[in-house]
């Protein structure tokens, strides 16, 4: 029996779906866990690959190589979701895993710049790139592949394992990062210590791999080949026909981007340059506030089945415009304990988006574009308000002396979301053709 003529409430294809969510959970883990160990080694990362002398500008040179990356996930997003609405889910989600192996553990083997001068930095950014265009395909296509496996009415909850294991990949990063900086001396954390997991995240790369090679192709995907009802051009077609769609989907996705590497990626550099807190503590907050994030993902991916997508997103967008100043002012405190309630707090409010934006997105688009539209979508917003945000709240502290600048950019983004959302029709269970 094809995959396309399953009945999804069956026993055979929920046993299919299982290992469906289980090849993307891992790939996701391990891209998110590659792609973000960046953001929460920067100081390190800064003092092996740039000039010293001036600490400011080299941590704002690691940021921007940060950012750098993120462009490169629209050309991924481009091309992958290209390769995915003409060739498959899984076929396109088994490059991108290969890809993100082969940038991060070159990564954690790169010289440092005293030992081979300026080619450190342009390897570094070569390897940040690879990942960038890697992710961009990954996200698009994971949201797909789960939400065309889902069973009817439990869109959301499928849909939000995709979030559930990035959030896994986040929280791995941040508590590897917690544990090195808590349990090495300084100097060889900043020496070597910071290498470790980018090795052993290459290391993950090939189980990964192989689970991907085992699973099926997607139901909804095999009924449209079956068809021949294909796009040949579908960044074209999706741009023609769901344009408007495109912008909203473009909109409503900045608010979670902004608020991850505002308040939770960049914090622990905030946290350690600007308030002075000690580096561990700095770590063990973003750590949990991951862990908040990662076990409310589902339970939100499960609400929205009954409230509808715009409410939990809407909701997210209004809480961070009204509470990100308030949010930043207790940080400001400058304690742990300060730092730990504004990220559990944000962790909350973050976990109203990352239940619903896989469901959300692919439900405003058609199976025969909607590897490309929702990849496109929300890689191009996380390249112009994700890559940069922490190079532009680094460049807002410096250039105010305002340590609370930064939260502008989160209540702009909830402002910005919030609107989009508003905008749009409720696409809760819509057909998916």
């Amino acid at each position: 029996m094809s995959q396309a003529a399953l009945d999804l409430r069956s026993p055979a294809a929920q046993a299919i779906r299982r290992r469906a969510i289980l090849s993307c959970a891992v790939g996701n883990f391990f891209e998110l866990f590659d792609f973000v160990l960046y953001g929460f080694f920067a100081v390190p990362i800064s003092q092996a690959f740039f000039p010293q002398g001036n600490d400011a500008l080299a941590l704002i040179n690691t940021f921007i190589t940060f950012g750098v990356g993120f462009l490169f996930r629209p050309l991924g997003a481009v091309i992958l979701g290209h390769y995915g609405d003409k060739h498959g889910r899984r076929a396109a989600l088994v490059i991108t895993i290969g890809l993100m192996a082969a940038a991060t553990g070159f990564t954690g083997l790169i010289p440092t710049y005293g030992q081979i001068g300026l080619l450190a930095p342009l390897l570094l950014l070569i390897c940040r790139c690879g990942q960038g265009f890697s992710t961009g395909g990954e996200w698009g296509g994971a949201a797909a592949f789960l939400v065309e496996y889902s069973e009817p009415g439990k869109r959301g909850l499928t849909g939000s394992w995709q979030q559930f294991s990035t959030q896994i990949g986040a929280t791995g990063a941040s508590l590897s990062a917690y544990l090195l900086a808590r349990h090495l001396a300084p100097d060889v954390f900043a020496s070597w210590g910071w290498r470790i997991p980018f090795v052993f995240g290459f290391l993950l790369g090939p189980i990964g791999y192989y689970l991907r090679t085992k699973v099926a192709e997607t139901p909804v995907f095999e009924a449209n080949e079956k068809k021949q009802a294909i796009s040949h051009a579908p960044l074209r077609e999706a741009l023609g026909s769901h344009g408007p769609q495109i912008a909203q989907a473009f909109f409503l996705s900045i608010i979670g981007i902004v608020a991850n590497y505002v308040m939770i990626v960049f914090m622990p550099t905030y946290a350690v340059k600007t308030l002075h807190l000690d580096a561990g503590d700095a770590l063990l907050s973003a750590t949990l506030a991951n862990v908040v994030v990662m076990l409310l993902t589902p339970i939100m991916g499960g609400l929205s089945d009954k409230v509808g997508r715009r409410a939990m997103i809407g909701s997210c967008g209004v809480l961070y415009l009204i509470l990100g100043y308030p949010l930043y002012i207790l940080v400001g405190n400058a304690t742990f304990q300060s730092l730990l309630i504004a990220q559990l707090i944000v962790a909350c409010i973050q976990s109203l988006y990352t239940g619903t934006i896989p469901v959300i997105l692919s439900e405003m688009f058609p199976t025969r574009i909607r590897y490309t539209a929702l990849s496109v979508s929300y890689g191009f917003s996380v390249a112009i308000f994700g890559g940069f945000a922490p190079f532009a709240a680094t460049w807002m502290i410096n250039s105010t002396g305002s340590p609370l600048s930064p939260a502008f950019l989160v209540m702009v983004a909830g402002f910005a979301s919030a609107v989009a959302i508003w905008s749009m029709k409720e696409p809760m269970n819509q057909p998916l053709d």
